[in-house]
């Protein structure tokens, strides 16, 4: 008969007659046993030097309980994962699970570029005016925060954000293409050039091509957004402004600025690439999740950016908005037509300074810009892969 509680066994034995001799009938096995009686009313015996014990109590260690089994289960599990983690989870993050469709991207994308573009929208109509060449007197401002209140306070609190609903329409579409086309040829000349690594040629290529189809879905939201934005714009409605220009001069309006918009995104965007995955390098080594890493790399790759490429921006603000009073000063009919000509416009109307008009708005416009997109955009792949890998640990 065996009693067990608590990791203590006693054994007794069913009959006292199987207890013969001097000899136990006791466990062989291991444990430490202590004799703990005798057997009532045992033949009297001169050779017995002591009685035979009547039960046994072994004393063994307890086995580990479950839920600690499971911790230590637990435990080994999150060892290997760390362990392939800092092997392959960091790049997994960076670069989306591998399961990841197009669409992952484009959605992440397309949240970004539009939550860039309308919380910026008011400093982007500033940029418009200040860049302007032969502007109206009442619309000549000392810098950003002067266009803004005298913006406000003659032409109503709603004004700076006027053509902001074709933005955000061409907006989603463009990064959604911009963000998806960037991943996915990144990582494919990445892997081409520098295996398991991170390249700077690859980054910057990447971000040119990226930038084809972005212009290709974004021009003609930019020509009715900066004609909306223009000091005494006759356009009060975006569908208002798109059929009059299509009926005035035709399809075509909606991308004569598109080889310029080119010649300067293409450079921009290199240039805002590079940046960005070298601050990351800098800022971020292991490229975790690291929010603030993410919005100063973005300011700092928007601002850099933007500064070099300002002229090219004043030559693209003058081909979308064919600005009447600039052309009429140097007798110029007909509409202004290819970047060469816009060029040699622009220094004709000021110099070499009219290159740079706009630039504080610019930087200024361009810094949170590319910081909200990176952060958004950085934090919908962390979340995204979280859940992944979440999903993928439940099965």
């Amino acid at each position: 008969m065996e009693f067990e509680n608590d990791g203590v066994r006693i054994e007794v034995p069913e009959r006292p007659e199987a207890i013969g001799n001097g000899k136990a009938s006791g466990p062989s096995g291991g444990g430490s046993s202590i004799a703990a009686g005798s057997v009532a009313g045992a033949r009297k015996s001169p050779a017995l030097a002591s009685p035979p014990p009547f039960f046994h109590i072994l004393v063994k260690p307890p086995s580990p309980p479950s839920r600690l089994l499971n911790i230590m289960d637990n435990f080994s599990d999150e060892k290997n994962n760390s362990s392939s983690s800092s092997n392959n989870g960091e790049v997994e993050y960076e670069s989306l699970p591998e399961t990841a469709s197009t669409s992952t991207h484009m959605i992440a994308g397309a949240v970004a570029g539009v939550l860039e573009h309308s919380v910026m929208y008011p400093i982007d109509c500033v940029k418009t005016r200040m860049q302007s060449l032969q502007p109206d007197p009442a619309a000549r401002y000392r810098n950003v925060m002067d266009a803004l209140k005298r913006i406000v306070r003659t032409e109503g609190f709603w004004r700076p954000m006027r053509g902001l609903n074709v933005t955000a329409t061409g907006a989603g579409p463009a990064h959604a293409l911009y963000f998806a086309c960037y991943e996915k040829i990144k990582k494919t000349l990445s892997d081409t050039i520098h295996p398991g690594g991170n390249s700077h040629i690859a980054n910057g290529a990447a971000g040119c091509v990226a930038t084809l189809f972005h212009d290709a879905a974004m021009n003609p939201a930019e020509v009715v957004k900066q004609r909306m934005q223009m000091y005494n714009s006759p356009y009060k409605r975006v569908l208002d402004c798109m059929r009059t220009v299509w009926k005035n001069e035709g399809a075509g309006a909606f991308y004569r600025s598109y080889t310029t918009q080119l010649t300067m995104n293409i450079p921009f965007q290199a240039v805002h690439f590079m940046t960005y995955e070298f601050l990351q390098e800098k800022l971020n080594p292991h490229r975790q999740y690291n929010p603030s890493s993410h919005v100063l790399s973005g300011a700092m790759a928007g601002a850099v950016s933007a500064a070099v490429t300002t002229p090219l921006d004043v030559c693209k603000t003058l081909l979308n908005t064919q600005e009447s009073l600039a052309l009429n000063s140097l007798n110029i009919s007909g509409h202004l037509s290819g970047m060469a000509n816009a060029f040699r416009t622009v220094y004709r109307l000021g110099g070499i300074p009219a290159y740079f008009k706009g630039v504080q708005a610019r930087v200024i416009y361009q810094m949170p810009s590319t910081a909200i997109a990176w952060s958004v955009y950085e934090f919908f792949k962390y979340f995204i892969s979280k859940h992944h890998r979440e999903r993928r640990s439940t099965y």
